[in-house]
This record gives C-alpha cells, structure tokens and sequence, in this order.
C-alpha cells in the first residue's frame, strides 16, 4: 500500500508538473488544428504516443509484464468518443486538462471536474452502470491490437510509425522560427528553465511520453496491468469518499490527486496560482461538458489520455479510432461554441454598415 501511495503520487505530481509548465492543452490542440489550422499540439501528442510506445512495448518483449489489447467495442468507442471531444470544449479542458487547472485555482475546472467525477461514477458503477455495460456488449470486434489484426509482428508498427513522428518532427523543427517576446526574466539557473522559461511543446510532450513510460511498471507493480489513466480512477475517488471501501483505491486513484499536487506546486511557484471564478454561463458550460466528459470516456474506454495518450501507443484500434473521433467532437463543438456565434457577429456588424441610417 506505501509503494503504491508513494509511487502513485510522484508519477502523477511529475505530470502535473510538466503539463502545467508545459502548457500541455490537448483540447486547445484539437480545436486549434480546426480553428487556427495550428496541428503543433497534435504533433507534440504523436511525440508523447511514440516515446511511450516504443518503451512500453520493450518492457513487454523483455517479459516485465503481460499485456493484452482485448476486443474492440467499436461502436461505443465512437459514440463516446466524439461526445467526449464535444464534453472539453464545453469544459475547458480534456480530464487531465481539467485536473491540472484545477490545481492552478480555476473554479470552472473545479466545477468540470465535479461533473466529470460524478457522471464517471454513475456510468461505472451506478445507475447507468447496466446502460455502458450493454453498450460496450454490442457490435463488439474479436481483435483490437493493430498488429494481430494484420497478423505482424507489434514492431512492424511502431517503427514505421515513429520514422513518420521523428520525419514529421524534423521538418517543423527545420522551418524559420517565429521569435516570440518573453518576460524579462527574474530567475537564474534551474529555478529559470522550470518556473519562468516557456516550455516548447516537443521537449514537453517527451517528457510526458517518458513519464507515460514509467508508469506502466510502476502500476504493473501494484497489480494494475496499465499505465496512465484518468476516468476510472476519478470515478474511484467519489465511490471511495461516498462508500469507504477501501477496494477502490488503486495505483491510480493517487496518480490523479499527484497530478493536482504537482500543478498546484509548479502554478505557486511560477506565480501562476490564482483563483478564478467564472461567470454563470461559464460554470453551466462546465458542468454540463464535465458531465458529457463523463459519458464518453466511460463509453469509449478511456479519455485523451487513456485513449488517445496510452492505447494509442499500445497500437489498439481503440486508441487511434477513438481519437479521430475525439478530435471529431472537438470540431463539431469547436463550430458551434466559438466559429458560428464569430459568423453571426460580423454578419450583424457587415448589416449594420451597409444599413442607411
């Protein structure tokens, strides 16, 4: 129980940390690649997937533990994919997005993460429970690994796969750099690159890779065969805190308080931490997106991070469906909370111009 304590809060604290300092948004990303046709983000999150990937599935060749992909519930990964992509930018934020600001004082995050934990909780193991477990029952495929579907070895993926990362990487790094202005800096050494220097988004996604990485044997070790996760974990604390059994504590119930730990420490020490209330409209959206955050990654397996962070680097059809449909609901959301209300104001304002008086 100490090593699983112990171990779960430092790997979810060095999370939290980075993505706080590193600016680690994947629900900007997505609705940045729609909106800003900026894919940088999402670039940084094939950096993560790759760096993870090849790590992990070392560990399984040199037999440190056994891990098998399943079946592929297809349709309920869609469907719950595309309501979860829908669920952040209602939010603000993808479920670790949401934790981590959190941590930096944002009461709409806090209010995301209460719907988020309550409505995981109902589909897990409560009155919807009966609803997602009939749902994942139905238009269920035999094999989800990628490899085994085509009958190759798992290597004859991920090396490919990451040759088109590193090509991908190289060109954005070789292309003519935009200087951006920072803040006149007040610290010196370490204490500058950690709390005061802007992160870039591939050293940042590579260290989260890395830390992707660790956790495999670290919860392999407690029993738990799987490496990031956020949805069933946040779930477990509110059955935890609402029943008292003990049985739903696991590696990564403390993986996700470390990560409101380790934002919380990186947010005061860059003098980031602040707390933040929003408006009415805000908090309803947030509710309402934490709650549909709660639907979907219960639907579909798994989260960003669960889905489209660690099964994606397992080489699982569900990961890699489930973020196609992911960013999907992040565009269709994208359009209706910020491109057309954008429309409609400067159609009203272009009226408003050629309008005599």
């Amino acid at each position: 129980m100490t090593y699983m304590i112990i171990t779960g809060l430092l790997c979810g604290a060095l999370l939290g940390f980075v993505m706080q300092r590193g600016r680690f948004c994947l629900t900007g990303g997505f609705r940045d690649m729609y909106i800003a046709k900026n894919n940088r983000m999402f670039y940084a999150l094939l950096i993560a997937i790759a760096v993870q990937s090849v790590g992990v599935f070392l560990l399984i060749d040199l037999g440190v533990f056994e891990y098998s992909a399943g079946s592929l519930p297809i349709l309920s990964v869609i469907i719950g994919s595309f309501i979860f992509g829908i669920g952040i930018i209602l939010a603000g934020g993808c479920a670790t997005g949401t934790w981590y600001r959190a941590g930096e004082g944002l009461i709409g995050s806090w209010i995301a993460l209460a719907g988020y934990m309550l409505m995981s909780t109902m589909m897990k193991s409560g009155v919807f429970a009966s609803f997602n477990q009939q749902a994942q029952a139905s238009a269920v495929l035999p094999t989800n690994s990628i490899a085994e579907t085509f009958g190759i070895n798992h290597w004859a993926v991920i090396l490919p796969f990451v040759a088109i990362v590193g090509f991908i990487v190289y060109k954005q790094l070789t292309k003519p750099k935009v200087v951006i202005p920072s803040l006149k800096a007040k610290r010196t050494g370490l204490a500058h690159i950690l709390f005061e220097k802007r992160w870039h988004p591939f050293v940042t996604a590579s260290l989260i890779g890395l830390i992707a990485f660790i956790a495999w044997p670290l919860s392999a070790a407690t029993g738990r065969v799987f490496g990031l996760g956020i949805t069933t974990p946040s779930a477990n604390i509110l059955q935890y805190l609402t029943t008292g059994d003990e049985g739903t504590l696991n590696w990564g119930v403390f993986l996700v308080l470390g990560i409101f730990a380790g934002s919380f420490i990186a947010a005061k020490a860059s003098r980031e931490f602040r707390f933040r209330m929003p408006d009415v409209k805000t908090g309803i959206n947030s509710f309402v997106g934490g709650n549909l955050m709660g639907v979907g990654a219960s639907l579909a397996g798994g989260c960003s991070i669960g889905n489209g962070l660690v099964m994606t680097a397992m080489m699982t059809w569900q990961g890699w469906i489930g973020l196609v449909f992911m960013i999907l609901g992040t565009w269709t959301a994208s359009y209706f909370v910020f491109v057309r209300p954008r429309q409609k104001a400067k159609a009203a304002k272009l009226k408003e111009q050629v309008t005599p008086a």
